[in-house]
């Protein structure tokens, strides 16, 4: 069964982890019963991860040590945000490093942590909560479809 490379474009059975260099695993899919089906190019994982796929053949597993600029990049101050609770969901309930979800205007959600939480207003990190950090990207690509 000589499965060919992954390419650009192809859509994978995979599993893989992603956790800070030498620490937990943030995200993980290694323990679920069935691998992620995952299209390169569709912006399931980051551009950064991707590359790191090609070439990979079905069967291996690898674990790529990254630094942060060749995964999720450095803090951004804009990406730093103190927004109006008004323009907050009403009920949220609001706690110091609780990461939230939030719906953007094109549909899309954002992933930000809150710093700080003031009478009038929340201050948001919408950076990667993988930024500035070294990782390890454990991959096993099961199968290109």
């Amino acid at each position: 069964m000589n499965e060919r490379a992954v390419a650009t474009g192809d859509t994978l059975l995979l599993r893989y982890a992603l956790r800070p260099r030498g620490g937990e695993d943030v995200i993980s899919n290694f323990d679920d019963p069935e691998p992620d089906t995952v299209t390169l190019g569709d912006g399931t994982l980051a551009p950064m991860l991707e590359q790191w796929l090609i070439d990979l053949h079905p069967g291996e597993r690898h674990v790529f040590l990254l630094d942060p600029w060749q995964a999720f990049g450095a803090t951004q101050p804009e990406l730093i945000q103190t927004l109006p609770k008004t323009d907050l969901p009403a009920d949220m309930t609001f706690e110091v490093d609780q990461l939230f979800e939030f719906a953007m205007p094109n549909g899309q959600t954002l992933a930000g942590r809150i710093l700080e939480i003031g009478d009038e207003a929340v201050k948001i990190d919408f950076n990667h909560p993988l930024a500035d950090l070294c990782i390890e990207f454990e991959v096993e690509i099961v199968r290109v479809l």
